[in-house]
């Protein structure tokens, strides 16, 4: 896990290793500080020699000029790499996000997608910030800080060697503790921004129905449980402080108690004054090097569960790529369905299609009619391989779809969503998703074709016209209308539109298909409606029904053989749905 994440370093990795070089020599000057302290107090204070404490008071003031040198480029260095890090980490899970089937993205939430990539990414770059600088510079203080002080008073050295048993035992304790609980937070996370996505997304909905108190208690629920949670390892992590200040203060009270003990005894010739002063820095040097080591520790067990949950994403394998030898030119917009059988999971206890053999040809106007999960749209996401088949096969150009290049297979198959998005930005830059280098003309034809360049002009900003994120300051109709004009842009071998004008009037409806009918007629067509006036000149009708193809004919042809049909259309017709 460690290695794939290290793999994001990449440019930076010269300031990831300038950064411990760095600190190191800063330890090194902070070390010899104490011990040239002692010095000028021995031969210079104490002596009364004002040219020895010039001496070593020069010396002083040049160590701690490179020591703080060597600090704001240790630093420097460290806050580049692991910005660079986190922006290349983040990259990298964006990328392997949009590199993923329908298949691999239904295994995570939005939410736990943006979570990984907003919160967890924060906390992986503050833990790689610590380990190339802090991580370095603690170990390093406190083992040349021993060393020095075991060379200033050897007989003094088991004070340290006592605390660090303690200290050890302390800090595993918290952290066997407290990493079960981070990771649990970070999955409350989750909940919590879905929460909050849903409640956004569906804001209009819940003031319609006043369920603004509801929300409210949903939102306080899941945030009480990360106040819990969060509480918990608090409390763990808690120790810490009280447990660092003991062995401090244990410490120095030592050195202090024994060191005088030792000034006295050898009346300051085996042990000075300048050598307490330095033992009681170097006591403070190791004690502070395991205060840092411990916030190494804390930060570990926070980014841990983060580092987990973003490999969970680097690790996942896109189920659908392009084959090697791929097959770059789509032939024609001709479709085949050979027994097809697809769930969408393995675990499904029935599939969503079963057995379904269909062939269009092309050019041919097709249309799809069925009731809620019947699996419409389920067909038609196999013709772009937004999945795959479980059995059999789908073709188009005669040719399997798992043969085809993705970038090639998708651009010849335009498809309008169910579900309408759009961007935020102009009109254009929205419809210009279909083809980046389309001109003014081009766009205004399919605009016309989709029967929305009038709606467009009528506004005072026309085509520049700003739209808000998701399309919000458009209606329903309106933006069905853009994003087919955004799928013609593609100019597509197959137009597959998944319900897309059951916000746009029956009148605009019947012009948009007449539109198809004489500007686009080799492209293949297929319409996927819940009203039957939206398909009914078809050159084929599909009825479908729990996942099979219940029959297939014109609009004559179903009302004589298909049940379904003949029910949706008398009630329709009754409900005056038909001819509107």
């Amino acid at each position: 896990m460690i290695r794939k994440l290290l793999r994001s370093v990449r440019e930076f990795r010269i300031n990831s290793i300038l950064a411990p070089i760095f600190v190191s020599m800063e330890v090194v000057m902070e070390v010899l500080i104490p011990f040239l302290t002692a010095r000028l107090i021995d031969e210079g204070i104490d002596r009364g020699d004002m040219g020895r404490v010039l001496t070593y008071g020069g010396i002083l003031i040049a160590f701690c000029a490179v020591s703080l040198t060597f600090g704001v480029l240790s630093g420097a260095n460290a806050a580049k790499a692991s910005a660079g890090f986190a922006r290349n980490l983040r990259s990298d899970l964006f990328d392997s996000v949009e590199r993923f089937s329908f298949s691999n993205i239904d295994r995570f939430s939005s939410a736990g997608i943006v979570t990984r990539l907003t919160t967890d990414v924060t906390n992986v770059q503050n833990a790689f910030q610590m380990v190339i600088r802090i991580a370095v510079r603690a170990p390093f203080m406190m083992i040349f800080s021993l060393v020095m002080a075991i060379s200033t008073a050897p007989s003094l050295a088991w004070i340290y060697l006592t605390v660090v048993p303690i200290l050890g035992i302390g800090l595993g304790f918290i952290m066997t503790r407290a990493h079960p609980v981070f990771k649990r937070v970070f999955k409350t996370y989750d909940k919590l921004n879905r929460t909050v996505q849903e409640d956004l997304r569906g804001i209009r909905v819940v003031k319609a129905y006043v369920r603004e108190d509801r929300e409210r208690e949903k939102f306080g629920a899941v945030s009480e449980d990360i106040y819990r949670d969060f509480s918990r390892a608090a409390r763990l992590i808690a120790f810490n402080a009280p447990l660092l200040q003991f062995c401090a203060y244990f410490c120095m009270i030592m050195v202090s108690w024994f060191g005088s003990r030792m000034i006295i005894q050898s009346g300051g010739v085996d042990f000075t004054t300048g050598n307490l002063t330095a033992m009681i820095t170097y006591s403070m040097q190791i004690l502070m090097s395991l205060m840092m080591v411990s916030m190494i520790f804390i930060m570990l067990v926070i980014s841990r569960a983060s580092a987990e949950r973003i490999a969970e994403v680097l690790d996942e394998k896109p189920d659908i790529v392009s084959p090697e030898g791929a097959v770059t030119e789509v032939p024609d917009g001709s479709i085949d369905f050979d027994n097809v059988t697809f769930a969408y999971s393995d675990r499904s206890e029935k599939p969503c299609l079963d057995d379904v053999d269909l062939h269009i040809k092309s050019g041919a106007t097709v249309g799809i009619i069925g009731g809620t999960g019947s699996s419409k749209s389920t067909l038609v996401q196999l013709i772009p391989r937004l999945y795959d088949v479980a059995e059999g096969s789908v073709r188009v150009g005669g040719i399997d779809v798992r043969d085809y290049d993705l970038k090639v297979l998708r651009d010849a198959v335009a498809m309008v969503l169910q579900k309408n998005v759009l961007f935020s930005g102009t009109v254009k830059e929205n419809l210009r998703w279909g083809d980046p280098d389309a001109t003014d003309e081009q766009i205004e034809r399919v605009c016309r074709l989709a029967q929305a360049h009038d709606f467009i002009v009528a506004h005072p900003d026309g085509y520049d016209r700003m739209i808000e994120q998701g399309g919000a300051n458009v209606s329903g109709g309106q933006k069905q209308r853009l994003c087919i004009a955004r799928a013609l842009l593609k100019h597509p071998k197959v137009l597959i539109l998944d319900d897309s004008t059951s916000a746009v009037d029956t009148a605009t409806d019947a012009k948009i298909r007449a539109s198809f009918a004489a500007d686009i007629p080799d492209v293949t067509k297929i319409i996927i409606a819940q009203r039957i006036a939206s398909v009914e000149d078809a050159d084929v009708i599909i009825v479908m029904d729990d996942g099979r193809i219940e029959n297939i004919g014109t609009h004559g042809e179903l009302l004589e053989k298909s049940p379904i049909y003949r029910e949706v259309w008398e009630t329709q017709k009754k409900g005056g749905a038909l001819g509107e």
